[in-house]
């Protein structure tokens, strides 16, 4: 996809996020917003995947740590034909629904690992990246995780553990807005210098602005041009990214849109007066 492809491809993945959102009556649209580029770009032009085959043993792998900004994967995975056809209604966390609240790799087909207890995608991912490397395949896995999320001690443990085994097929997103459920990264934790301490771990890491889809390939292929180190990209992301009244308001981390401002979302996501 080109860059225009994938803006449109965002924001049908965000109109769907927040749709499901709106007629589920419950989730969390703010991080899923959040992390709506970089889940196009892995979707639209990066990973290596069969949805006719979720379970072909060389497919890239993605685990979406921070597991409640799950809206915005199961739109991805509807729009890439998981599915058969797009999903008319997603019944979001609905009990029996194979879109719970959290993803649950044993329920819906994509999903390779089951999150949502925060701080783990990172150890799990070097699990997988350890597996690929002592099987001979050359799979890469690609994690989600969000800022505050780092405030757990696992994920360090799992940045350890990548570091130490050279783990060049792992490459973490660090959903690097700002926010977590119980405010601002800087007043809970202070965990702000994110890549200095990936880097002091021994990671490779890069920055990229988490909106601009360009950067985000590059930083992409600056990470398989590092075969010895797995990287982290720290992306600037504005939380509630493509709604205005959603962009940096942490009230919408979780919330479910009014009428009115799910027709306002409607109109401009798909409605053709996006930005």
């Amino acid at each position: 996809m080109d860059e225009y492809e994938l803006k449109q491809f965002a924001d049908k993945l965000r109109y769907e996020a927040i749709r499901m959102v709106y007629e589920g009556g419950d989730g969390h649209p703010g991080p899923a917003f959040s992390i709506a580029d970089i889940i196009a770009v892995l979707y639209g032009n990066v990973m290596r995947i069969d949805p006719q085959n979720p379970q072909w043993p060389d497919r890239d792998r993605l685990i979406l740590s921070k597991g409640h900004a799950c809206p915005i994967w199961y739109a991805a995975l509807s729009e890439k034909g998981y599915f058969g056809k797009p999903i008319e209604h997603f019944h979001l966390r609905e009990l029996g629904s194979k879109f719970q609240g959290h993803p649950v790799m044993n329920k819906t087909e994509g999903v390779d690992m089951t999150s949502g207890s925060l701080g783990n995608g990172i150890p799990i991912g070097a699990g997988m990246a350890m597996a690929a490397k002592q099987q001979g395949r050359d799979f890469r896995v690609y994690v989600v995780t969000g800022d505050g999320e780092l405030n757990e001690g696992v994920a360090w443990e799992g940045a350890m553990i990548a570091a130490h085994h050279k783990l060049g097929n792992l490459t973490v997103f660090v959903d690097n807005n700002g926010w977590q459920s119980g405010g601002s990264v800087e007043d809970v934790s202070g965990n702000t210098d994110i890549g200095g301490k990936f880097a002091s771990f021994g990671w490779n890491v890069c920055k990229a602005n988490g909106h601009d889809y360009a950067a985000l390939q590059a930083a992409i292929q600056q990470a398989k041009d590092v075969a010895d180190r797995p990287t982290a990209i720290i992306c600037d992301c504005v939380k509630g990214k493509g709604l205005p009244y959603m962009e940096n308001n942490n009230d919408w981390h979780k919330k479910v849109p009014t009428d009115e401002q799910f027709a306002l979302a409607t109109k401009l996501l798909v409605g053709g007066d996006a930005e």
